[in-house]
């Protein structure tokens, strides 16, 4: 280059602009030839392209072997142990519920609702008029005879009601509210306690005049075709002895002596759709032409004239 200056330079103006272009020339051609030169080394030292990505073992044939050798251990945070959750925000409830792998809770509107008997007697029996009055000799009691021998079969449930019949009526008498629910149905349960709260009950059975009978048995769904309850009606003639004390210790009503013939039609109830279900006194069918209850007399404490003015002056006040 130095001497192609020096030769420029002592040539003429003519000669001075075709040695410039042969200058010009010769340096395009040494950066051309320097930018290939560059490119084919780049080329060299770069690693052909493959079809995984760069984040992937070049090798993936033992990508289950290698993954297995790396144990992943959930590390117990001692930060969020202290958190009060009442003071987290709802984004990091969420995240949260996100790391622990926790779905969200649904809003649910249903309540929860079981129902473990029914609210009545479906199709109740109607008792024959003067049913265990007539004897085996008068007409109408030969007429009960025979229609009782054609409806008659062989079945244990009698006996099996009759037991739950006296069972119910001895856990009434000792005030077991608690184990008497296993006898009676909800819909009965508030019916035979009414009345009998601060009062002493002495109840007895002495003995079957007739054998318990079948007289009436039915089944009715409720809300679902699948939730099936039945109810079968069972008479019971038997002799019984009742005895009830106030408060004070006051004969109220029976006598510890003397026994009664009772005539008792009880509905008892099963929750067939329920395989735990038991059958339990739901119901007491009482005939019309039976002659109505008298009802007990209410007893209270004999209060002195002092006392009732000072009642008296405390209600003004």
């Amino acid at each position: 280059m130095l001497i192609l200056l020096l030769h420029c330079f002592k040539a003429s103006n003519e000669k001075y602009l075709y040695c410039f272009k042969l200058i010009f020339l010769y340096a395009a051609v040494c950066f051309m030839s320097l930018s290939l030169f560059s490119r084919i080394v780049h080329a060299i030292n770069t690693p052909q392209s493959v079809r995984y990505m760069r984040n992937k073992h070049r090798d993936p044939k033992w990508k289950r072997m290698r993954g297995e050798k790396v144990i992943k251990i959930d590390l117990s945070r001692f930060e969020s142990q202290n958190e009060d959750p009442d003071n987290l925000s709802h984004s990091q409830r969420r995240q949260k519920m996100k790391e622990r792998g926790i779905f969200p809770q649904k809003p649910w509107l249903e309540k929860p609702m079981y129902i473990s008997c029914t609210s009545g007697i479906f199709e109740p029996y109607i008792p024959p008029e003067g049913d265990g009055k007539f004897s085996a000799i008068s007409t109408t009691g030969a007429k009960q005879n025979v229609e009782f021998l054609m409806k008659k079969t062989k079945s244990d449930f009698p006996e099996q009601a009759l037991e739950i019949y006296k069972t119910a009526h001895q856990l009434l008498a000792e005030k077991d509210k608690e184990g008497i629910q296993q006898y009676i149905t909800e819909k009965l349960y508030p019916q035979m306690y009414c009345n009998l709260e601060n009062k002493q009950i002495e109840w007895k059975f002495i003995k079957s005049l007739e054998p318990a009978r079948i007289v009436h048995a039915r089944c009715t769904t409720m809300l679902t075709d699948t939730n099936v309850f039945a109810q079968v009606t069972c008479r019971f003639h038997t002799q019984q002895s009742l005895v009830m004390y106030d408060r004070f210790g006051r004969l109220v009503s029976g006598s510890p002596v003397l026994t009664k013939d009772v005539l008792d039609y009880i509905v008892f109830e099963k929750h067939l759709s329920n395989q735990y279900g038991v059958w339990r006194m739901h119901a007491k069918i009482i005939p019309t032409w039976m002659t109505s209850q008298i009802s007990l007399p209410k007893t209270f404490a004999f209060q002195s004239e002092e006392t009732a003015l000072e009642k008296k002056a405390d209600s003004l006040n």
